[in-house]
């Protein structure tokens, strides 16, 4: 029998040569899950922001990076680090802030290439007015379901996924 007289293989369906890269269903649902926390929580904290303080959480972020710095004074490209942000995102968001009196922007003065975000007493004025109401959120939807060993868990796991997303390809 030659090789033209051989029946055909059948082929593979897709489903069995991919199977590695699918998510057993046990994984699936904690993605899942991960997927609508990830989704949720960032608009429920936007939410309640946006509605007790008219700030945004990316604007709570910066007000509080700032104030927390010395001479509640960042870089900005330190800042867009901080807050998980494009500079050039930050740039248009800080511009907002200094319409409200809340920060400025000015040359640093250790070199002049870069631009520095500096926190203005209105600016903390503001942080400090927020703050209360947004850390009883936080701790309403995120710190007070969780026992002690299970927040320090979230955050090394979230830490861990982080040091992934931030490290190189491989």
């Amino acid at each position: 029998m030659t090789s033209q007289d051989e029946a055909p293989k059948a082929p593979q369906a897709p489903e069995d040569e991919h199977a590695d890269l699918w998510l057993a269903p046990a994984e699936l649902d904690s993605w899942m899950s991960v997927v609508r926390l990830i989704t949720r929580l960032p608009w429920a904290i936007d939410a309640q922001l946006q509605r007790d303080s008219e700030l945004s959480m990316v604007e709570y972020m910066t007000l509080a990076m700032l104030s927390e710095a010395p001479g509640r004074t960042l870089r900005m490209s330190t800042l867009a680090e901080h807050t998980s942000t494009s500079l050039s995102r930050l740039s248009h968001l800080v511009k907002r802030l200094e319409n409200r009196g809340y920060v400025r922007r000015e040359p640093d003065p250790d070199d002049g290439r870069f631009t520095n975000a500096v926190l203005l007493p209105a600016g903390l004025g503001k942080l400090e007015e927020a703050a209360p109401g947004h850390v009883a959120h936080v701790r309403r939807l995120v710190v007070d379901n969780l026992s002690g060993e299970q927040l320090r868990r979230l955050g090394r796991d979230a830490e861990r996924i982080l040091g992934r997303i931030d490290s190189p390809a491989r």
